[in-house]
């Protein structure tokens, strides 16, 4: 029987908790309804000093604490519901030598979603790939640069270590898993009675462009504003922030400094942003959506649009339209 694991962490989301149990308490069904033993022996742990005389108990689960803990197959780390990840971080530290102790005996660690930054704090992930909330990417590159960080993907996994994006991307982190200890019959079989895309590579489609706008750079400000109300022109940048003074290279390079971008990254995130809303929101034709978010050239549009979204604009409207 494969030992499974699940912390319970400090301001753990409780969402993500509830998808892994639901998940494999689904395949263990699978498996007793074919008159087999299960496939997991699930255990949730937490690392506060837990009552002796009175059991704490998680959704029928007794609550088990990590001082000391049975080595594990599997460990989940669920998703933090914390606005400040690094707060919570901090107030999760107990943790990091846990995992390193689990992952040396031969766990496998898996973590969902913003759960990615403790398994990040760990160590363990420098020099390998990850990924994690597609909004949350930037600071979880700042927190850790030596980790190969993967911000469109869906799921990886490197070593042992597997990460997966934001929270209904933990499905598809499961579904791998699955079919890693189960077999790919189970796995579909899950798939199915959870309604999951299989084919799912790609998160940049949830992703939101939402620019910093709260520093003290005038001229920053002054650009991001002309871009922000005139990116249906069709014109260039120079044409765009033509009236701002200053040298143009003075101006990318203070935009670069600023808003980690440069100003033609700014406007086409921006004219994307735009055409990801008219998609969803209008029934306008495509054309409209193309001249409307500021292009002219439908090949370029797509082309944009594909390479920033990932997926085309006739592909996003279908999977999101909500008219």
């Amino acid at each position: 029987m494969i030992q499974l694991g699940i912390l319970l962490t400090d301001r753990y989301r409780l969402l993500s908790v509830a998808a892994i149990l639901d998940v494999f308490e689904s395949v263990n069904r699978f498996y007793i309804n074919d008159k087999k033993e299960p496939a997991f022996n699930i255990s949730l742990f937490n690392a506060d000093e837990l009552p002796k005389e009175k059991g704490v108990e998680f959704n029928g689960y007794p609550v088990k604490s990590i001082y000391p803990a049975p080595k594990q197959n599997l460990v989940f780390i669920p998703a933090f519901g914390a606005a400040d990840i690094a707060q919570a971080i901090r107030e999760n530290h107990k943790y990091i030598p846990w995992l390193q102790q689990q992952y040396q005996a031969g766990a496998e660690l898996a973590c969902v979603c913003t759960g990615a930054f403790l398994l990040g704090a760990t160590g363990l992930l420098n020099g390998r790939t990850a990924t994690t909330h597609v909004d949350a990417c930037k600071e979880f590159a700042n927190a850790f640069p030596t980790v190969k960080l993967q911000a469109d993907k869906v799921v990886t996994g490197d070593g042992g270590l597997y990460t997966s994006g934001g929270s209904t991307s933990s499905f598809h982190l499961m579904l791998h898993l699955l079919q890693k200890y189960c077999g790919k019959d189970i796995a579909v079989r899950t798939a199915k009675l959870f309604s999951i895309d299989m084919d799912r590579e790609h998160q940049a489609y949830f992703s939101t462009f939402s620019p910093l706008q709260s520093h003290n750079d005038e001229l920053v400000s002054m650009a991001q504003q002309s871009i922000e109300t005139s990116y249906q022109k069709t014109g260039t940048i120079e044409e765009l922030i033509k009236e701002i003074p200053g040298s143009r290279r003075n101006i990318a390079r203070r935009f670069k400094q600023v808003t980690g971008i440069t100003p033609i990254e700014y406007l086409q995130k921006t004219r994307i942003e735009a055409a990801k809303k008219l998609l969803v929101e209008t029934n306008q034709q495509m054309t409209e959506v193309m001249i409307n978010s500021g292009y002219s050239d439908p090949k370029a549009f797509r082309k944009i649009f594909r390479k920033t979204v990932g997926m085309t604009p006739t592909g996003y409207r279908e999977k999101f339209y909500m008219g």
